[in-house]
């Protein structure tokens, strides 16, 4: 396996449901800013929807940093808006969703599942430049917690403003970071 932190996110061009409208989202869109691709199996599922409305029951946090959400699965973009239109949990999204019917996308990140045609629960959060800073991926019984996730964007932010410091387990914003250094060896 290749390292897939500090690569580059995939050229993409893909169709999404967002805000009542259908529009094309490609790599540029997400460039220059902190994004997050989150990826799920299916729509009309049953773990699914409690991620996605965790999501966007967070998405003012993440905004408030700067960073968009994109959620992604291999349905097409009408399958995004007749979901949207049907279910109390979906309908509470304001974040882009993004339709990848052809697998391209999840094939580029290596969480397509050839045999069922959908993707494994795959997190990947982007840095401005387009780095992949974080990457997480589930099997597709476990689902995710967005606060966490939130958590782990908030460091990556916080490490990119400050290259001489690291966050240690648990922080969160606010808490004391580290400096590493000979002096800090054994003292922890």
């Amino acid at each position: 396996m290749t390292a897939i932190i500090n690569s580059y996110i995939p050229e993409f061009k893909v169709n999404a449901y967002h805000n009542g409208e259908f529009r094309t989202v490609t790599d540029k869109d997400v460039k220059g800013k902190w994004g997050v691709f989150f990826f799920y199996p299916a729509d009309f599922t049953f773990v699914c929807p409690t991620e996605l409305e965790d999501m966007a029951g967070n998405y003012a946090k993440f905004k408030e940093l700067g960073v968009e959400i994109y959620s992604v699965s291999t349905d097409t973009h009408f399958v995004h808006k007749a979901w949207h239109d049907t279910s109390e949990s979906i309908k509470k999204i304001q974040y882009p969703m993004l339709a990848d019917p052809t697998g391209s996308l999840t094939r580029a990140l290596g969480v397509h599942i050839e045999a069922d045609g959908v993707a494994y629960r795959g997190t990947f959060v982007f840095n401005p430049e387009g780095q992949i800073k974080v990457c997480e991926i589930h099997d597709n019984g476990i689902g995710r917690n967005a606060s966490e996730l939130l958590r782990k964007v908030e460091a990556a932010i916080y490490v990119s403003k400050h290259p001489n410091e690291v966050c240690p387990a648990k922080w969160k914003k606010g808490d004391r970071t580290l400096m590493p250094g000979i002096d800090l060896i054994g003292k922890i």
